[in-house]
């Protein structure tokens, strides 16, 4: 299976979003660089953090009121930019690479998305004074830091078939989604009674201000939270009951649209949770069929060992046997390249029309049932496919374990992946500097 990896650059402030126009990123271009952090064996430019900055501030264009004070906000994006740094480093040291392929990909999906080629988004960029190769190495960091979350879901979060069981248990109706907003005020591992009690204070600070509406929820969460998307207003987009934790979760049935509750006291500090709106997902929930095919197919691989020319004259020469009599079962066993199916004379059972990739669907199910189809190519080689049979199969309960699975997984990433990234924050060595000071957050590593 295809992984996809999302490359709008929604999370790394080192480029410009899609959404905001390309020239903040060369906000302050010109101006004299100088360094902004040590990160570990890495640095931060005076530079990237202006280009950061910019574009949050052209992102809250006409809300610049809901930013902080320019000191505060422009400590929170260097957190950002600085925990970037350390997540393209781990990901790096734990072997992950992107291909200058997947690079170009990515690219050439930004330029779309950006109503443009590739070749006009280098001409942008450069009229902008945007370094290209700045851009691209910025690119390649987001798409890394997602591969690197993608490792960590893989290595670290399964879900069992009793925690999907006892959600469905949960779920007499598919219910409401709910869009949700949060602020945390973190607290550090282990935390002391004088930082809870700190901590707690300053949660209780926050909701005073939210219930005497001297502030709205966006605008504390950008000036407040200690989470990774404080600087999107704290957004946690749309959640079924499954996806919020029990604490809160009860609540959510009774609280209306615009209500906020907390603070409530979670593994990672004190947090203030906003309904922002429901929606009623059962809509979406109806019964689900599919059509389903059994095929056979031969196989002429396209390899070191056979060209392509010679792998389509074989298969042509298999199909002429096939119009001409010969059994499919039997020329398959004879002769396909597939040692997976070969044994059972070209069998692959019962699959959907994607299983195989596009070419195989299309081809199976653009014949009737007992057709042969023409030869095609695919990145295997030649094939040729039967088309045994056709059902519709309702795979209504297997979408809704799937959904209750990726829910519960997504659940479980969020909070482990928060939790890694302060462990790979606590153990860095990050130095901010300041004119000619520099403010050391971490100790340096012993040798």
């Amino acid at each position: 299976m295809t992984k996809r990896f999302p490359v709008l650059l929604a999370s790394l402030l080192a480029v410009s979003s899609v959404s905001a126009p390309l020239q903040v990123f060369a906000q302050q271009a010109q101006a004299l660089d100088r360094i902004a952090a040590v990160v570990d064996e890495d640095v931060i430019l005076q530079s990237e953090l202006q280009r950061a900055i910019a574009n949050i501030k052209a992102q809250y264009a006409g809300r610049e009121n809901q930013l902080p004070p320019e000191d505060v906000l422009s400590r929170q994006v260097l957190e950002r930019l600085v925990l970037v740094k350390l997540q393209v480093a781990r990901a790096q040291s734990s072997g992950i690479r992107v291909s200058d392929q997947e690079l170009n990909q990515a690219m050439n999906t930004i330029a779309q998305q950006n109503g443009s080629n590739l070749d006009a988004l280098r001409q942008r960029l450069a009229h902008d004074g945007i370094d290209f190769n700045d851009f691209r190495a910025s690119v390649r960091d987001e798409i890394t830091v997602q591969r690197l979350r993608q490792s960590f879901a893989q290595s670290r979060i399964s879900v069992s078939e009793g925690e999907v069981d006892a959600a469905l248990k949960q779920q007499a109706t598919i219910g409401n989604q709910y869009h949700l907003a949060h602020i945390l005020i973190a607290l550090p591992d282990g935390a002391n009674a004088d930082q809870i009690a700190t901590g707690q204070k300053k949660a209780d600070g926050v909701k005073a201000l939210l219930d005497k509406g001297e502030l709205d929820f966006n605008a504390a969460a950008v000036r407040y939270s200690d989470s990774p998307n404080a600087l999107e207003g704290g957004d946690l987009g749309w959640r079924s009951l499954d996806e919020i934790p029990q604490a809160f979760a009860q609540m959510m049935e009774r609280m209306k649209p615009g209500e906020v509750v907390g603070p409530i006291r979670g593994p990672s500090g004190f947090q203030l949770l906003k309904l922002v709106e429901v929606r009623d997902a059962s809509a979406s929930a109806g019964a689900n069929t599919v059509t389903e095919y059994h095929g056979r197919h031969i196989l002429v691989r396209v390899d070191d060992h056979q060209t392509d020319a010679a792998a389509k004259a074989k298969i042509d020469t298999l199909r002429a046997r096939i119009a001409g009599g010969a059994d499919f079962q039997t020329v398959a066993k004879e002769s396909s390249e597939d040692n997976n199916s070969k044994g059972q004379g070209g069998d692959l059972g019962w699959f959907p029309a994607d299983a195989f990739g596009p070419a195989f669907g299309q081809q199976v199910s653009g014949i009737q049932d007992g057709g042969v189809s023409q030869p095609f190519r695919t990145d295997a080689g030649w094939h040729i496919v039967q088309r045994v049979a056709t059902r519709q199969t309702d795979v209504t309960n297997d979408n809704q374990r799937a959904q209750v699975r990726e829910t519960i997984g997504r659940r479980k990433l969020e909070d482990e992946y928060n939790r890694f990234l302060q462990e790979l924050r606590g153990e860095a060595y990050v130095s901010f500097r300041s004119g000619d000071r520099a403010e050391n957050t971490a100790t340096p590593p012993q040798s």
